[in-house]
């Protein structure tokens, strides 16, 4: 499936991220992928402050990470997020690369759908949120 839209973040890996051999804990990497993700979102016209003034929540419900190669203290990365889906749910990609070789070092994914406060699953996204996605594609 082709990416429909993408945004790029660059981040410097903070002391905080590392363990004592300097190499990221595993768990921040979401972390990495929320800031891509939000950036992507604020893109589409659709960030979080939106879909919750539409009546929605888009918790993610499942999320795939694959560590190709290590991150360490102090490295310039690039971290990208690129819708695939939004019709039925949000599918994003995420690539993290190395911001001065290029170089792929992780991978990862997540699908996250429409909840309504009273906690119901939306099997299709809400028409308003589709409009929105629709109207900021074709303004690329």
């Amino acid at each position: 499936m082709a990416e429909l839209a993408w945004a790029d973040v660059e981040i410097d890996i903070p002391f905080y991220d590392v363990d004592t051999y300097r190499v990221v804990w595993h768990g921040n990497y979401p972390k990495y992928f929320e800031v891509a993700r939000c950036k992507l979102l604020d893109q589409l016209g659709i960030p979080y402050s939106t879909l919750e003034t539409l009546g929605f929540f888009y918790p993610v419900v499942a999320m795939d990470v694959k560590y190709l190669k290590p991150l360490h203290f102090t490295q310039r990365i690039v971290v990208r997020a690129s819708l695939r889906e939004y019709r039925n749910k949000l599918d994003i990609r995420y690539t993290i690369r190395d911001y001065q070789s290029q170089e792929v070092i992780t991978k990862g994914h997540t699908d996250q759908v429409a909840v309504s406060p009273e906690g119901d699953i939306q099997y299709e996204a809400p028409e308003q949120v589709v409009q929105l996605v629709e109207q900021a594609l074709a303004s690329l």
